[in-house]
């Protein structure tokens, strides 16, 4: 089956992706909201799938939208209009968001394709789990809830860092895969990816007001996965 994805850079897109890896994959497709309060879509550091992309050798779909809620759904039809004679689907990374997912089946429906949601169902603890077991390369970009704080922005995303996020589920009910906008991530390295991001310069945004704040990355690159270059 000739599929698109849909990456946002973070962890369950491109975990979605790597299920789905016996389609042929044709486009990649990103969508970066103007309004940083979207429903659908998340921005910290989303110019990276570009690298992600390349790492990938995969036609990269870049789409700006204005990230208001119902019109940023059909934005995002229009994109996928646009391409629907060369697929039969659309791969997207939802867990269990019903709002996410009605829409993303919603436009399917209308545009006649076959809505692949890999992950849809799973126990987020299992998703967060099964991503580190499988070689993804995982840091968390922007916190946004009770219970993260500044210090988890940039943090790499491992096992361990998975047992504090379900201490935090049971203190503060989180989400341990973010799926509820809690946390944003972005993927480093996957068994996909031809090569690496490397960052090399960033900075972090914090605000104090409401206890946000996400990771600024001026600079980044691919390297070898043996070496540096």
């Amino acid at each position: 089956m000739r599929v698109a994805a849909l990456i946002s850079g973070g962890k369950d897109s491109l975990y979605a992706l790597y299920l789905a890896k016996e389609n042929e994959i044709k486009y990649l497709i990103t969508v970066f909201p103007r309004n940083k309060e979207s429903w659908m879509f998340h921005f910290p550091c989303i110019e990276l799938t570009k690298l992600q992309a390349k790492a990938l050798n995969i036609k990269h779909i870049f789409k700006e939208v204005g990230g208001e809620k119902d019109e940023e759904v059909e934005e995002l039809k229009t994109i996928i209009k646009n391409i629907k004679k060369g697929i039969d689907g659309l791969v997207s990374g939802v867990i269990r968001s019903k709002y996410q997912k009605e829409r993303m089946d919603k436009i399917c429906k209308e545009l006649g394709l076959k809505n692949l949601t890999p992950l849809w169902g799973k126990n987020p603890e299992d998703v967060v789990e099964e991503e580190i077991k499988n070689g993804f390369e995982i840091i968390i970009t922007g916190v946004f809830c009770e219970g993260l704080d500044e210090n988890w922005i940039g943090k790499k995303l491992d096992l361990n860092v998975l047992e504090e996020l379900k201490e935090l589920n049971k203190k503060y009910g989180i989400n341990v895969a973010g799926e509820g906008g809690e946390f944003e991530t972005l993927v480093l390295d996957c068994p996909l990816f031809k090569k690496k991001i490397e960052i090399l310069e960033s900075e972090k945004f914090w605000d104090r007001k409401t206890n946000s704040g996400y990771l600024i990355v001026k600079s980044a690159r691919l390297i070898s996965k043996q070496n540096k270059i």
